[in-house]
């Protein structure tokens, strides 16, 4: 296969519990499901194993990436399947302090070909008392991860990345032509801006966006906005989910990468630049801070 060749990709959209026993169960039902009809790539949401708001119950469930029973079950399910399946998160064991939020790529002979550790912590307070704080509990990831699939590059980034355009850029430029974001989107953030900020991604950077959701209202009383969704190099949505756990398909023709670089060449067109602050220049700082574009 080339990046000529069209592929099936499925999201997987899930409503993960507290445990992650009946988690796994979740979603090796609904990765079958994906695969039964015809999906060669499949992506879970952030956290498939585990959604709990309980420090205490957070890290009693916690295992390392070596022990995880998750893991294990999703690689052997990914050989059996001889599918590329991308479990979007797992809460990890990191430390005795701290979780990992990490994204795994498999192949369809079980083995990791990448693996990510989510760099954006969402800590934020929301409108009506809704608080998180996922630094009190996982450690940041500090890379950005590429990696190759049958039919081109693919970025690894998991939920709060989506507002921090320069990853995708970066990952753009480093040659992907499929992004992920595996997320468990709020449902006040999602309805608000979820869909704008796939498909924007998916225009800055002439890449297929993959995002599988989390959806609906879960063991934790947290609601997560679901409507997983495939977005084209062009911000056209192909597949999209409701609020309910299920499959979502798309066919996928990586042709369309260059076809919509070429009539919009940004990725080339990057310049540094600086930014001129008055106040700075005011008192005597006449450096200016480069930000931006290619080196």
């Amino acid at each position: 296969m080339s990046a000529d060749t069209v592929f099936t990709a499925a999201m997987v959209q899930m409503r993960t519990g507290l445990l992650p026993g009946p988690s796994l169960e979740q979603g090796i039902k609904l990765i079958r499901e994906a695969a039964a009809q015809g999906a060669d790539y499949v992506l879970t949401p952030e956290v498939s194993n585990m959604m709990q708001l309980n420090r205490k119950a957070l890290f009693e469930h916690l295992a390392g990436e070596q022990d995880d029973q998750s893991l294990k079950a999703y690689r052997a399910l990914a050989a059996e399947l001889k599918i590329h399946l991308h479990i979007g998160s797992l809460a990890l064991r990191f430390s005795p302090e701290k979780a990992v939020n990490r994204s795994f790529l498999i192949g369809p002979d079980g083995n990791l070909l990448a693996s990510y550790d989510k760099i954006h912590m969402f800590d934020i307070d929301l409108p009506g008392g809704e608080s998180y704080r996922e630094s009190a509990n996982y450690q940041p990831g500090e890379t950005a991860v590429i990696s190759d699939l049958p039919w081109g590059r693919i970025g690894l980034t998991i939920c709060y990345d989506l507002r921090f355009p320069a990853l995708y850029r970066a990952l753009a430029e480093s040659g992907a032509s499929f992004l992920t974001v595996p997320s468990a989107f709020t449902r006040k953030t999602g309805e608000a801006h979820w869909h704008t900020l796939l498909r924007a991604r998916a225009i800055e950077t002439g890449c297929f966006v993959f995002a599988a959701a989390q959806a609906g209202l879960h063991e934790n009383k947290r609601e997560t906005f679901g409507h997983s969704l495939i977005v084209d190099p062009w911000g056209v949505v192909l597949a999209e989910g409701g609020v309910e756990p299920g499959v979502f398909l798309a066919e996928i023709d990586p042709s369309k990468v260059e076809t919509a670089r070429q009539a919009i060449p940004s990725l080339q067109h990057g310049r540094r630049f600086g930014v001129a602050d008055p106040k700075a220049i005011e008192a005597g700082l006449e450096h200016l801070h480069l930000v931006g574009g290619s080196a």
